[in-house]
């Protein structure tokens, strides 16, 4: 019997933070369940291809160097991209770098924001709104669709067997939680005085793991000496960020900022609770594991919040939105049968 040929395949563009790319992926959810014989590309930035390893609904990862002939790089994309002929090519960003990729990739469908400078050149251009509570999943797939499934399509990460074997010895010496104390931005982290007074009221024969990439090592390292507990360990830029999910999925909680380990949780089911300082969930980032929680300060502050993604310091030199916290808001979150053990 004759087999029938595969439709043109999609090229997904999301090029942005870790983060990001972990929510992009319920879109390969949702076209893995509607459109199964449809390829799926996906166009990273560099660093960031690893979290698409061994992905069951991606077929191929284009991956963009920014940080080397960053911009002939995007034109030798462009040309990878037309050759491919893309039956559809979707921008996930608001930028005219994944703007132009996408308007002059000659598939037949090219969709995107219509906050892209590049849109009018678009086949399907979509409203974008930040700040009223939708969630940035929904976001994304209303690009492909003006009926969002409910319940919603979560991100899925797939971590392999290797993953899971890194990080075997750490997940099988005991109950454990996961903490994920540093983020790119400063006003998105809860202090580090904050977070060694967690750790002291955590119980005593719970094992508390210290998670981060390369940058964070310093910052882990020092977190767990200073917690003076023998059973904290920082694996900060040990394991990488499949094996981590791997790793969270195991835990009886996982602390973390409203930063990538978030998602990580997210893309696993993993029990996660979220610390929001600076930024506010109405933006759209939260948690989606089935047990979830959000923190934030109990406090009104009319300068929260005071950007999309964070600062350096905090603008006005107080960083209420953090240090307001308390400390018995986060340990509340904790399974009953742990909390007991207090």
């Amino acid at each position: 019997m004759p087999t029938t040929p595969a439709p043109p395949a999609t090229l997904l563009i999301q090029t942005a933070f870790i983060g990001d790319v972990i929510l992009m992926t319920a879109l390969l959810e949702y076209l893995h369940q509607t459109e199964p014989a449809t390829p799926v590309d996906v166009l990273v930035r560099r660093g960031n291809e690893g979290l698409l390893a061994g992905h069951p609904h991606v077929r191929k990862v284009l991956i963009w160097d920014k940080k080397h002939r960053k911009y002939a790089a995007l034109w030798d994309l462009l040309g990878q991209i037309r050759a491919a002929q893309y039956g559809r090519v979707v921008t996930l960003q608001r930028f005219a770098s994944t703007g132009f990729l996408t308007a002059f990739s000659k598939a037949r469908e090219r969709i995107g924001f219509a906050k892209n400078p590049l849109s009018r050149f678009f086949t399907r251009r979509v409203p974008h709104a930040i700040g009223d509570g939708t969630h940035e999943v929904t976001r994304n797939l209303r690009l492909l669709t003006d009926a969002v499934p409910t319940p919603l399509v979560p991100p899925r990460l797939y971590p392999s067997a290797v993953d899971e074997a890194a990080v075997a010895p750490y997940a099988t010496a005991g109950p454990y939680i996961c903490l994920a104390p540093t983020s790119v931005w400063f006003t998105k982290q809860y202090p580090e005085a904050k977070w060694l007074e967690l750790l002291a009221a955590l119980p005593q024969n719970v094992r508390v793991y210290l998670l981060g990439g390369p940058p964070d090592v310093a910052a882990c390292e020092r977190l767990a000496a200073a917690s003076g507990r023998d059973n904290v360990t920082s694996i900060a830029g040990k394991i990488g960020l499949l094996a981590s999910a791997a790793l969270m999925r195991g835990a009886v909680m996982n602390y973390v900022n409203d930063s990538a380990p978030m998602h990580l949780c997210s893309a696993v089911g993993a029990p996660v609770t979220a610390v929001f300082c600076s930024t506010v969930p109405a933006f759209g980032f939260g948690p989606l594991s089935p047990v979830s929680f959000i923190v934030e300060t109990k406090e009104e502050l009319a300068c929260r919040p005071c950007g999309l993604h964070g600062h350096a310091v905090c603008p006005l030199g107080h960083f209420r939105c953090a240090y307001g916290i308390e400390v018995g808001q986060i340990l509340a979150t904790l399974p009953v049968d742990v909390a007991r053990t207090l």
